[in-house]
């Protein structure tokens, strides 16, 4: 029976070989069929600032990824998604990545960063002005962590770490047979916006007295910056001053309510847009305040121009000024005003003037008072900082807690009694050091100080982000509203032919994480089906030698006498 059922398949598949691929291709498709590719997470990520000042890039230039994830410690990686944790960062391993062109970089923020420790928190701090400093054709990207990013995380260090300790066949079956993950962006590539404008607000307080009165100005942008605009938030840097700002709107207007206290000085208080790029809120509403208007606040007597930025931490105040205030005249008095408030009143407050003369030369001004000094207005900013080129005025991890209310709560009662002593004149009148004017329902509310970092520190604020219909204007322009008159809105657009600022969309996107095989294992697979598929043939084409051997092999021996 079994010699017939030899020659019936011999015969079979010798005369009709498409009937060979209908019995065994089935069974071969069968075996390995590929497994669908499923995404094995799906968040979201945000872009690296991509801008243009002054004619000069910054940022990366690309926005589109699709390439398999490795971690910094693969030995190639060129065309692959490099993902790193901010623990494990590294200026070296971010060039690392660069030279060797990778796809794209990937850096994984812990969900909690006031919680990190704080060398990694200063050390990145200071990485994040090194990596905008020049432009880059790699997409970078930032995500937040979480379980599924972790594993994935986990699983491509054990992949891409193995790799350099092992043999090279070694290296060729662990690349076959190890998962992947291929990382692929929804977004398009990126394009600059066209017409944006930046927004800057401006309210009042008229003194009396007479029609020539001093004009003291009140300053602070709103705007925040960061490596990254979807995760700038601003809390020190510049949210304190604008809570400052209004807190100081909020206790003068009810000043000048009672004619009793409505000083001889008018008030002016203006929030600016795009002060971190080089003030060009400020410097448009300058240019429409002393050049394109006949009568201006500005244009007349201007006592001096206080800007308020970063005051929400710190045991000290420093006055920053380019040209040191002379001796008679209203910034020497607010000088003095100030050291006097902080030695009597906050003697744990130390307080100096910092001196740094204007570098035109240099692509962004050091701080908000020098665009004001170059429209020779005598101007300074209050802060607690004492240089303008430290890291936390520029970052990221300028989150809520990292801004103390009651240090600044402190820090607007200085600036409020000095404010006060100058435009009451009272040390002239021989008022004490010591003496405080706002007490009881006049002090000065922490709970509103508060609210309103809170507030602003509830989204991000990078100028490409705030428009002109944007919540955040909207809010200030209410609260300037609900203190001051005259509130005013001014935009500020790039010039079509010579644009000082472009930005640029995609800042904001959905990647997924797809589990692959790598592109080797389709090579592999295909020659072991090819061999399978070889070696099913010549056992067909030769099925009744194979019998006979095989019942050679497999009849019992007969015994012989």
């Amino acid at each position: 029976m079994f010699e017939e059922a030899s020659e019936v398949f011999d015969n079979m598949f010798k005369s009709s070989f498409p009937l060979t691929f209908i019995v065994f291709i089935p069974a071969v498709l069968i075996l390995v069929s590929p497994l669908p590719a499923e995404a094995a997470h799906e968040f979201t990520v945000y872009r690296m600032q991509q801008y243009d000042l002054q004619g000069q890039p910054y940022g990366t230039r690309n926005a589109i990824l699709n390439t398999e994830a490795r971690t910094v410690e693969a030995e190639v990686l060129s065309r692959r998604c490099v993902i790193m944790r901010l623990a494990d960062f590294s200026y070296d391993k971010y060039q690392k990545a660069l030279r060797q062109s990778a796809g794209a970089v990937v850096i994984i923020l812990p969900k909690n960063m006031s919680a990190m420790p704080q060398d990694i928190v200063q050390q990145f701090m200071e990485l994040e002005p090194e990596m905008l400093a020049t432009e880059t054709i790699v997409p970078v990207y930032f995500a937040m962590e979480d379980d599924e990013l972790l594993s994935i995380y986990t699983q491509t260090l054990t992949s891409s770490s193995s790799q350099g300790s092992l043999s090279a066949a070694e290296v060729l079956l662990h690349t076959a047979t190890a998962n992947g993950f291929q990382m692929v962006t929804s977004g398009a590539q990126s394009k600059a916006i066209n017409d944006w404008a930046i927004t800057s607000l401006e309210g009042r307080l008229a003194g009396v007295g007479g029609e020539d009165l001093p004009t003291v100005v009140v300053v602070a942008h709103y705007d925040s910056f960061g490596v990254a605009p979807w995760l700038s938030y601003g809390a020190d840097s510049n949210g304190s001053g604008v809570s400052m700002l209004l807190e100081l709107a909020r206790l003068f207007s009810k000043l000048y309510t009672y004619k009793r206290t409505h000083a001889g000085y008018n008030l002016l208080f203006f929030v600016s847009g795009g002060g971190k790029f080089n003030y060009q809120g400020t410097k448009r509403w300058l240019e429409d305040n002393l050049d394109h208007t006949d009568s201006s606040l500005l244009q007349d007597n201007v006592a001096f121009v206080l800007c308020l930025d970063t005051l929400g931490n710190g045991d000290s105040l420093h006055l920053h000024v380019s040209k040191p205030p002379k001796e008679g005249t209203p910034q020497y008095s607010l000088l003095k005003e100030l050291e006097t408030v902080a030695s009597s009143q906050y003697p744990e407050v130390k307080f100096s003037m910092v001196h740094k003369k204007i570098n035109l030369a240099d692509d962004m001004l050091a701080w908000e008072h020098e665009r004001f000094g170059i429209r020779r207005l005598p101007a300074f900013t209050l802060s607690h900082l004492t240089s303008h080129r430290l890291a936390q005025r520029s970052s990221i991890m300028d989150v809520r807690p990292y801004v103390d209310v009651k240090k600044l709560g402190r820090n607007t009662k200085v600036v409020a009694e000095a404010l006060a002593r100058v435009i009451y004149n009272l040390t002239e009148k021989g008022a004490p050091g010591d003496l405080q004017i706002f007490t009881e329902q006049m002090q000065v509310q922490e709970e509103h100080l508060s609210a309103v970092v809170d507030w602003l520190t509830a989204q991000p604020r990078a100028a490409q982000l705030v428009d002109k219909d944007s919540s955040v204007v909207s809010t200030l322009e209410y609260h300037l509203g609900r203190y001051l008159k005259d509130v005013k809105k001014h935009y500020v657009k790039a010039d079509k032919r010579d644009p000082e600022f472009v930005f640029y969309d995609q800042l904001k996107q959905t990647m997924n994480a797809y589990r692959v095989k790598p592109a080797i294992f389709d090579l592999l697979l295909a020659v072991c089906i090819a061999a399978y598929l070889g070696l099913m043939y010549l056992a067909i084409q030769n099925f009744g030698v194979l019998y006979s051997v095989v019942r050679r092999i497999t009849q019992p021996k007969t015994k012989t006498h």
